[in-house]
């Protein structure tokens, strides 16, 4: 059963999100991601100047003269939505990691369907748990935030490596694969290169402030890894021990930016109470330059 609490989330991610995408995100998408690949138009008959790899020689036997295939950019886009739903991502002080993350996915997926793309969802923790195949349309949208809002995952760790591959396995056409995860995993280099390969993926790292610095409280703290359930004390009155959090998160961001720059993959990052509007939208932006 659908609850109306869960009807009524939907709604409002609809109204905030769909607004974004009329007020800012017009143009943006379409200039950014574009058909990839060609696709058949028609037969018609060869005419001085047409390249003579295109002659289709079943159709000039049958007509007893040559005819070429003529083909088209492939307008049509698939975009997938590949989600981390592991424990992890059920944190943050100013906001959830998980309620901005469905937000930044309701954003993408109706800005897919203005431009008339298909949108489809896999949502994974240490396996791959949901997938929705890709669809057109506001109706299949509102099933995906909703399938995002109501989800309860049945696993607690992360593998992204997994989700990649089934990515690969299922999706064989290409697509832009959105990667949304706070990326507390490890060992997914190898599914991450395989994939970006065969389809356009985006990294969207999502993070909480009180991921990325030690409050200074004064007092000793205990916190639990929500995935492990390894257990933590810290001394926050330590100036040693907040400088080594810090160093030990910042060491892991850049090496995260390192491979993702070396795979020339893209990548965007997301902090929980702030806007996310305007990383997206830079990104948007310096990608169209890009490819211009």
């Amino acid at each position: 059963m659908i609850t109306q609490e869960i009807l009524k989330k939907v709604r409002r991610i609809e109204i905030r999100t769909s607004k974004f995408v009329n007020d800012i995100f017009a143009g943006e998408y379409e200039s950014v991601f574009k058909g990839h690949g060609l696709e058949f138009a028609e037969v018609r008959e060869y005419q001085p100047g047409d390249d003579v790899r295109t002659i289709d020689w079943k159709v000039t036997a049958r007509m007893r003269r040559p005819y070429v295939r003529k083909y088209q950019e492939e307008r049509e886009l698939t975009v997938m939505l590949v989600v981390d739903a592991s424990r992890s991502v059920d944190f943050g002080f100013a906001q959830m990691k998980r309620d901005v993350a469905t937000e930044i996915c309701a954003l993408l997926a109706f800005s897919a369907i203005k431009n008339n793309d298909k949108v489809g969802l896999i949502v994974f923790t240490n396996r791959v748990e949901k997938f929705v195949p890709p669809r057109k349309g506001r109706k299949h949208v509102l099933r995906v935030i909703r399938d995002l809002l109501e989800f309860s995952p049945e696993e607690t760790r992360t593998n992204i490596a997994g989700a990649l591959e089934y990515l690969n396995r299922v999706v064989r056409r290409h697509a832009v694969v959105f990667l949304v995860s706070d990326f507390s995993a490890t060992g997914f280099e190898k599914d991450l290169r395989v994939s970006h390969r065969r389809h356009d993926v985006i990294a969207l790292t999502i993070q909480d402030p009180a991921e990325r610095s030690l409050p200074e409280l004064n007092c000793f703290i205990e916190w639990e890894d929500a995935e492990t359930g390894e257990v933590f004390v810290a001394d926050t009155a330590d100036p040693e021990v907040r400088q080594r959090f810090d160093i030990n998160v910042g060491t892991r961001e850049r090496e995260r930016q390192r491979l993702f720059r070396s795979m020339h993959v893209d990548y965007i990052d997301i902090t929980t109470g702030q806007s996310y509007l305007e990383p997206l939208v830079r990104f948007f932006r310096e990608r169209a330059r890009r490819f211009r």
